[in-house]
């Protein structure tokens, strides 16, 4: 079935305009509260957490009035990361976890995750069942005036993930002497990253922690690192942690203001663990953007790994399928089911922070797993019809094919989040790989 309203994560857009409107939020609140809302004998629950964008004041409501006009109490949490309420829709039993947030985009978009009660994203199943009851009419099944829901704000939500999260951290171990940058993009983590850090014994420089509803991701943020490397050079940093405006994803900084994307963080917390027989099972899950050279170093250590399509929830799912217990994405989706059931940017940064403590080494040291195989990703905006439907298109990635065979990598995928095409190839010989990006890309832009 063809997708109407949600993509790869959740349903996402520009603000003000559709799929991000008041009334298509209206309607989502209203066509998942029905599905949750499975009998009358109890009441029932959802829990709504946001980032900092200005455009939340618009949709918060908007949900909250569907919700509660088909008889669902609702929890309103604030600010707070994404994992935080896939959390907090555990542990409150709740039967609904929403998320207002478009992670790592600009202040202009928005939009909306969905949690079942377990703390998981749904199933592609249960989002095509709410997509279909959607379009409804507005007065299908509404509560009656003794029926409807209540809504209440929680002061305490941010303090409770922030104790969840240094639970994560191994007993009995301090961060005592490090000194930490941590940017939170002028987004979810805001308040909680720097509190958990310094609570654990950090000297903590924090940046990215002003929103005002504009300035979330903007030049901050896992996406943006240039302001972050540069103050862990003025406060002589051991470590620099970047989040996304969710919260959801983090990319590191060394000491000597390289970056560390989640392949190498992923292959750094895989071998650790593997050394203390802490992976489920021998090996872990990632994407088919995950570099070559994660591969190929995990198969020389004796693990294996699996890849998904794009999408932290694809990950979550053949983790679950397969009792893998680590696993995420190249963008620094990091999942630990040991801890959380989505990426955590936090948590992850929390393991890679206990690794050093330790091993008493510099992240310099440690965090440079593997040698990359060389790879570029071109991006390319469109408009209208899906360009990888044009013959021209399809030509072209069977001649890049037919190139790369035996000696490299092609991915070519529709952007579940933005009108774009990302092309991707891997190969040794680098004028090759740029030469099929290129004529690939060509492509792309003369069809869209």
């Amino acid at each position: 079935m063809t997708r109407k309203y949600f993509g790869t994560d959740g349903i996402r857009g520009t603000a003000n305009t559709p799929p991000m409107t008041p009334e298509i939020a209206m309607r989502l609140g209203m066509a998942a509260g029905k599905y949750f809302r499975t009998t009358s004998e109890r009441r029932h629950s959802v829990v709504i957490g946001k980032d900092t964008r200005l455009s939340g004041y618009m949709i918060e409501p908007a949900l909250v009035a569907g919700f509660t006009s088909v008889g669902m109490d609702v929890t309103l949490f604030g600010p707070l990361p994404t994992p935080g309420v896939a959390m907090m829709t555990r542990s409150l039993r709740a039967d609904l976890g929403v998320m207002i947030s478009a992670s790592h985009n600009s202040f202009e978009d928005n939009g909306i995750k969905l949690f079942g009660p377990d703390g998981y994203k749904l199933s592609d199943e249960i989002e095509l069942e709410i997509e279909s009851r959607m379009d409804r009419a507005l007065d299908d099944r509404l509560a009656g005036p003794e029926d409807l829901g209540r809504t209440k704000r929680v002061d305490d939500a941010q303090a409770r993930y922030v104790e969840i999260v240094k639970a994560s951290f191994p007993r009995g171990m301090r961060l005592s002497g490090l000194r930490i940058c941590v940017d939170c993009a002028n987004g979810a983590a805001y308040k909680v990253a720097p509190a958990a850090l310094y609570e654990l014994g950090a000297e903590v420089f924090p940046i990215g922690v002003a929103p005002n509803g504009f300035n979330i991701n903007l030049e901050v943020g896992s996406t943006d690192t240039a302001a972050l490397k540069q103050a862990v050079q003025t406060y002589r940093a051991d470590i620099g942690i970047a989040l996304d405006g969710d919260a959801d994803r983090c990319i590191i900084i060394d000491e000597a203001g390289n970056e560390i994307d989640g392949d190498q963080l992923i292959g750094l917390i895989a071998e650790h663990w593997h050394k203390a027989n802490k992976l489920s099972q021998p090996g872990v899950v990632t994407t088919v953007m995950s570099n070559l050279g994660l591969e190929n170093h995990l198969h020389e250590i004796g693990l294996e790994l699996e890849r998904t399509q794009v999408g932290d929830r694809y990950v979550v799912a053949r983790m679950r399928e397969g009792g893998y217990n680590l696993g995420g994405e190249q963008s620094g989706h990091i999942v630990m089911s040991d801890y959380a059931t989505t990426g955590d940017g936090l948590m992850a940064a929390l393991q890679v922070l206990s690794i050093m403590v330790e091993t008493e080494k510099p992240l310099s040291e440690l965090a440079h797993v593997f040698d990359r195989v060389p790879q570029k990703l071109t991006n390319v905006r469109y408009s209208g019809a899906n360009p990888l439907d044009a013959d021209t298109v399809k030509a072209a990635i069977v001649e890049a094919e037919k190139q790369l065979e035996g000696t490299g990598r092609l991915v070519i995928r529709k952007s579940g989040t933005e009108p774009l095409i990302r092309v991707m190839a891997e190969a040794l010989d680098g004028a090759l790989m740029d030469a099929v990006v290129a004529e690939i890309a060509d492509a792309v832009r003369k069809a869209g």
